[in-house]
């Protein structure tokens, strides 16, 4: 096992591993290694002969080596070039066979539909090696369908409480899953609230976002993986659509760690963009104001689930990331969320969920304002399956009457 200790991301007080922690003072915990030990044990060629999974990285993962880990079989995920898409925005690259330009890393072809199964496997992993038995969740979708699932795998019993609005597959997944749900005339901060104030009652442990520190670790291995992908080398900037913000932080912190290790082969670190929507925006407020801890937002909402988070509790950790890599937080447009979930599918076939379509949005933006130049590369995470979020999508598709002869000249206008 490399773990040496685990850390509060707050004032930096030591945790001893092989315990079940939560959070210091209300605030997450880092999970620390010993960083030369897994130099001096793997080398990143290592890695290709190893199962395309996040298991690959082990040494990097909390899990010690002689416990089985619970998994649905999560594999690597794709890095897409996307050079139609990537001419229409004005980008450069995919020219004489280069491959710099817009990619997109598709999260949505994990097991359970999204990035969430990177943090589950890991996390309920590591309870399930605690010897946990009772697991509850607050959810904006994802998470909870991903936890029922990884809970059902370990043999565990979960209780997942979601906003009664939450996208109809996700209560379905969950509930199929055998997860007990509840739905909550709120907020995620509602659900989460109730997840707190029932823990003594209950007797469950409380998976929220970055309130246990292993899912933070699962999320981490998006980073470790598209730095393989990309050669142990970097893109010049990464756009994240930002709720909780487990992904954007595991993303650094393995960068971190890869830099480190001396695994990169350029010190080029990534601008990290947080993309949210205008309808709920609390990490770009704080961005934009110079603040550190970010405020509750005000009257919360937006059609991409996962990106109604009025109040992260790693809002601290994702600013000090965005601002260390020299990224920004930007918001995106509610009202054109579908507008870009089908312009990305129509013109490079990837059904990208509406949190990523934000930040399509925010991406296009960018380059108009110059802050993103044509030749940077780009990479854009799509986080979970379009075909989770049937109500977001208008259809109104003529009909053909089978009785009557067919206008084929017409089928093309």
């Amino acid at each position: 096992m490399f773990v040496t200790h685990l850390e509060s991301a707050l004032d930096g007080t030591r945790f001893e591993p092989g315990q079940v922690l939560t959070v210091h003072q209300g605030r997450p915990l880092w999970v620390r290694y010993d960083l030369a030990k897994v130099a001096a044990s793997v080398r990143p060629e290592d890695f290709q002969a190893r199962e395309p999974s996040l298991w690959r990285y082990r040494e990097l993962l909390p899990l010690p080596g002689d416990a089985e880990p619970v998994t649905l079989g999560e594999g690597m995920t794709p890095l897409l070039p996307c050079p139609r898409l990537g001419r229409e925005l004005g980008f450069v690259g995919f020219r004489s066979g280069e491959s710099r330009g817009l990619l997109i890393k598709d999260e949505s072809q994990l097991p359970t539909g999204s990035f969430k199964s990177r943090g589950m496997a890991t996390a309920v992993s590591m309870a399930r090696h605690f010897g946990l038995k009772r697991l509850a969740i607050p959810t904006a979708g994802n998470a909870g369908g991903a936890l029922a699932a990884y809970g059902a795998r370990a043999g565990m019993e979960v209780f997942v409480f979601m906003p009664d609005d939450t996208p109809a597959i996700n209560q379905m997944e969950a509930h199929l899953a055998g997860a007990r749900v509840f739905l909550v005339n709120g907020l995620i901060t509602d659900c989460g609230r109730i997840v707190r104030e029932g823990a003594e009652a209950m007797g469950w442990f409380d998976m929220s976002t970055l309130k246990e520190p292993y899912r933070l670790e699962g999320k981490k291995t998006m980073g470790l993986e598209l730095a393989e992908q990309l050669g142990w080398r970097l893109p010049d900037v990464i756009l994240y659509p930002t709720g909780g913000g487990t992904g954007l932080i595991g993303m650094w912190k393995a960068f971190a760690e890869l830099r480190e290790l001396g695994w990169l082969k350029t010190s080029k670190m990534p601008r990290l963009v947080s993309c949210q929507s205008d309808g709920c925006a609390p990490i770009v407020r704080a961005f934009e104001n110079g603040e550190r801890f970010a405020q509750p937002f005000p009257n919360a909402h937006t059609i991409a689930s996962g990106l109604r988070v009025p109040a992260a509790v790693g809002d601290f950790m994702m600013l000090d990331a965005i601002r260390q890599s020299g990224g920004c937080a930007i918001a995106g447009r509610e009202e054109k969320i579908f507008d870009w979930m089908r312009r990305v599918a129509s013109a490079e076939g990837i059904g990208i969920c509406p949190e990523t379509a934000v930040c399509f949005d925010c991406l296009e933006k960018l380059r108009s304002q110059g802050v993103v130049k044509p030749g940077d590369e780009v990479v854009v995470f799509n986080t979970g399956a379009a075909q989770k979020y049937p109500e977001i999508v208008p259809l109104n598709l003529p009909r053909i009457n089978k009785d009557v002869p067919v206008d084929y000249n017409r089928l093309g206008t």
